[in-house]
């Protein structure tokens, strides 16, 4: 599963982690969203994923993977 998010980022001209923390910060149920880094330059990332809105056709794709690979790490 990892794979296929990091090659739809990539596909998107997106950052990895940065496509992960927008699309948990899209859910309308969730209340907070728990991030972590190791350096200063992916904290920045991470608050900067903020700011990405994905597009529609992003969403449905992440989605998409999830319904084929509910369970990324069995």
């Amino acid at each position: 599963a990892t794979e296929a998010y990091v090659n739809l980022a990539k596909k998107n001209d997106l950052d990895p982690s940065q496509m992960a923390l927008s699309y948990v910060s899209s859910r309308p149920f969730l209340t907070s969203n728990i991030i972590g880094a190791t350096s200063m330059e992916q904290l920045k990332m991470d608050i900067e994923s903020i700011n990405i809105e994905l597009s529609d056709d992003v969403i449905k794709d992440i989605e998409s993977i999830h319904e084929k690979i509910p369970n990324p790490a069995p």
